[in-house]
């Protein structure tokens, strides 16, 4: 027999003694309507039901989350003798994660064990999640690098293939980790046939170490077409001019020898004619 209970104020159940209550309040049916809100004030909720169907379309986790704690928020799923399994809110990498961990779900943080996969459709979209398969297929597949020399020849680096560095006159490279290649060069250059300073009157300077000695082991050409003298402080200049009276269009200047005015190397057959004309 149906029965309704109404009254005209709020009705309060209490079980057990003092105010709050000390014992438990057991619906025994099939099924317990409840017509208007169902709020819950205490510190668990546990549903023992074998299916949960909800209707509301957002569900909102965290609800009194000030900001103030760093909390984690999410879905944890028990495994039995395994690990469980979380996905969720990490607030300290402000990022979520799929992981495995040993959290039960109490506390406002979820310990990662290990990172778990996540399956996803083939991208359609340019803001959809990439696989594994659309990276190896798509992307690394149609990976190619192209890249030139100082002849613009370009070489098209495939995938698979290796862009390799080789020396050669001189130069020798080599690669190690963590993506670097050095390029050396030995004491030794050869084949070189121009060395130029790019800067407008800069000075291209040759050093030798130490002691040691800047040695030209072969001819030394001095272009004759030159003008006007370099200037010369406290070092000596060698340079080549239209030959005068030393014969040779060879001429050095310094600002110690003769006030700095140039001088012009003389010739061996010329300076054999003045010891004969001076006696």
């Amino acid at each position: 027999m149906a029965k309704t209970l109404r009254t005209s104020g709020d009705y309060t159940i209490k079980t057990g003694t003092g105010a709050g209550g000390s014992n438990s309040v057991i619906f025994d049916s099939k099924t317990t309507r409840v017509s208007g809100d169902l709020i819950v004030d205490g510190t668990s909720t546990t549903l023992n039901t074998a299916t949960l169907t909800i209707e509301d379309p957002i569900i909102r986790l965290a609800k009194n989350n000030t900001n103030t704690v760093d909390t984690d928020s999410g879905i944890l799923i028990e495994r039995g003798v395994d690990n469980n399994a979380a996905f969720y809110w990490n607030e300290g990498d402000t990022t979520f994660k799929a992981v495995t961990t040993t959290s039960d779900g109490t506390g406002t943080s979820i310990t990662d064990t290990g990172l778990a996969n996540i399956r996803a459709a083939e991208p359609t979209n340019t803001s959809d999640v990439a696989t594994k398969n659309y990276v190896d297929t798509t992307v690394g597949g149609g990976f190619s690098l192209k890249v030139a020399g100082d002849d613009s020849t370009q070489i098209t680096v495939g995938t698979g293939n290796t862009l390799q560095f080789t020396g050669g006159n001189g130069i020798t490279t080599a690669g190690s980790e963590p993506d670097t290649v050095t390029i050396n060069l030995s004491n030794n250059l050869t084949d070189i046939h121009s060395i130029t300073n790019s800067s407008t009157n800069a000075d291209l300077t040759l050093s030798a170490n130490s002691n040691g000695s800047v040695v030209i082991d072969d001819v030394l050409t001095f272009p004759a077409n030159r003008s006007g003298e370099p200037t010369a402080t406290a070092v000596t200049k060698i340079f080549a001019q239209t030959p005068s009276g030393g014969g040779t269009g060879v001429f050095f200047n310094n600002t110690s020898v003769s006030s700095g005015a140039a001088g012009e190397l003389i010739s061996k057959k010329k300076a054999t004619a003045l010891a004969i004309a001076l006696g």
